[in-house]
């Protein structure tokens, strides 16, 4: 809370995003917000007042704990009971996001500090209350939950009710700890800082400094698949890039081959039978399946956090593919698609630049023959619903006016007839959540932008594309893009906040179907 920090706590209360709900209301701590949060940062971060932010600087052969959190794949490392070191190899997008969560949580930290100490500096009793569940939780014994819960809602400002509906949330979800032991813990290191004990502290390592913006990360992880391409003898065949999900591509080339056509009767009851939780073990037999034909999967060591799989389609079947999927014949057998795993924000440019350049090997260079090039994600919508799909003409990113149009090779037509809203129009390349502010998003929706919806890397993609294609001549010039988002929330929504709630099984047919629409292009 010095002078740097309290910046940023300035512009996040004055951008009030739709996502963190109440942070500019004084006498409420904000709940939805912080569960958000929380599945996104590191275990026991509410504990700790010196967080680090490092490069790959080889803590992760250091003996040290490994935190990975549930919704955000960053490498964390918990040094003492107060220090911890998170891994920025996303690029500034990265950086970006966690230094934006992490004022929000000091933010709320704050609130919960000023409803438990007086102007005199004494604690209130409730907080002494609070103090007395969380030691016995932390001893394993059993907490009169009645009492607890009152006295959390008087810390907190919240009704019995908001606060129970809170505690329940937490205990359900992938957060380790409970609501007790987060509001604790944020509002001891707060009341710590606040009496001069021992500040809270952000900073950042030498190394990181140095490399922020270079493609230390996005390199290595390129010249992984070009490798292996290269070994397999495939560095001259015909390449389709997909960034997606991991299971959607996977599972339609390969489920129904396992399991035959008569156990499922369309690529949607596939998709609902393998996102079941207790169905893992289908899971498991498709992939083990999809190993012994034509499918390679390669997992990162370069500190991407982007599994990648490899599909050679000359090992596959068209005959016994969904009868759904419109792909009788393939058009060109020896075709490979990479799929690669969502990247965030500005390591989409990183990491698909360097996978457009050329491969230099035994002094010889090869350029990847790349046909194609499809982005399918997740993006919040401006109008609609969740779950329906967007479908942009154009990037533009936030805060300036750069921007990418684009011949999409999918259209607003390819989707109509499946029960899910379709819009076709500009999607804004956002920084990060912070920008879901209601009248700037209104602005972008009814303005010339003629927005639809925001996302973190389609502008970063294209401009990796459009680089690779018309500037290095690395790629032809002639390279077809499929770019389709469906909606995970929308933040002009009163509860349909990215902080609501995961889409679950609604995003189940767009995934799908986005998913199917690709294959039947560049496979035909």
């Amino acid at each position: 809370m010095g002078v740097s920090g309290k910046s940023l706590v300035d512009a996040l209360l004055d951008l009030n995003p739709e996502i963190y709900g109440s942070i500019t209301d004084n006498d409420r701590v904000e709940l939805d917000g912080l569960l958000y949060v929380m599945e996104r940062l590191p275990h026991g971060i509410e504990e700790c007042r010196i967080i680090k932010l490092i490069a790959r600087e080889g803590y992760e052969n250091s003996g040290y704990e490994l935190y990975i959190p549930t919704k955000r794949r960053r490498n964390c490392y918990r040094i003492d009971s107060e220090r911890m070191y998170i891994e920025m190899t996303r690029g500034r997008s990265d950086i970006y996001d966690i230094l934006t969560h992490l004022t929000f949580l000091f933010i709320e930290a704050d609130k919960i500090k000023e409803h438990c100490v007086d102007p005199k500096g004494e604690v209130s009793e409730d907080w002494k209350q609070l103090e007395q569940v969380v030691v016995l939780e932390s001893q394993g014994k059993e907490v009169d939950e009645r009492k607890a819960s009152a006295y959390l809602s008087n810390i907190l400002g919240r009704t019995l009710e908001e606060t129970r509906v809170g505690i329940e949330k937490f205990s359900k979800s992938n957060v380790t700890h409970s609501l007790y032991h987060i509001v604790y813990h944020l509002g001891r290191v707060a009341i710590e800082e606040a009496q001069g004990m021992r500040d809270k502290e952000i900073s950042f390592s030498r190394k990181l400094r140095d490399i922020v913006g270079q493609h230390t990360y996005g390199e290595k992880w390129a010249d992984q698949i070009k490798c292996y391409l290269y070994e397999q003898g495939w560095i001259g065949r015909p390449v389709h890039v997909i960034s997606a999900n991991l299971h959607s591509v996977l599972n339609t080339l390969y489920g129904c081959q396992l399991s035959g056509e008569d156990t499922f009767h369309s690529i949607e009851d596939l998709a609902e039978a393998t996102s079941k939780v207790e169905n893992h073990e289908l899971r498991d037999r498709i992939f083990e399946y999809s190993l012994d034909n034509g499918l390679r999967e390669l997992k990162d060591t370069s500190g991407t956090n982007l599994t990648v799989q490899v599909i050679n389609i000359e090992k596959i079947d068209p005959a016994h593919l969904p009868s759904d999927l419109d792909v009788k014949k393939f058009a060109d057998p020896q075709t490979i698609l990479i799929v690669m795993d969502y990247a965030f924000g500005e390591q989409g440019y990183e990491c698909l630049e360097e996978l457009l350049k050329p491969y230099e090997r035994d002094g010889k260079v090869f350029n990847l023959d790349v046909k194609s090039v499809s982005i399918m994600g997740k993006a919040g919508i401006l109008e609609g619903d969740k779950g329906d799909i967007m479908i942009p003409t154009a990037h533009v990113f936030e805060g300036t006016a750069d921007n990418y149009p684009l011949e999409n090779e999918l259209s607003a037509n390819d989707f109509e007839g499946y029960g899910l809203g379709v819009f076709e129009g500009t999607m804004i390349t956002v920084l990060g959540t912070s920008l879901q502010n209601h009248d700037i998003l209104t602005h972008f929706l009814t303005s010339t932008w003629n927005a639809v919806g925001l996302e973190m890397e389609g502008a970063h993609y294209q401009k990796a594309i459009q680089s690779a294609a018309r500037i290095r001549k690395s790629i032809s010039d002639e390279v077809k893009v499929f770019y389709a988002y469906y909606a995970s929330d929308n933040p002009l929504k009163t509860g349909s906040t990215l902080a609501s709630g995961s889409l679950g099984i609604e995003g189940i047919k767009p995934t799908y179907l986005i998913t199917k629409k690709i294959l039947e292009k560049i496979l035909v």
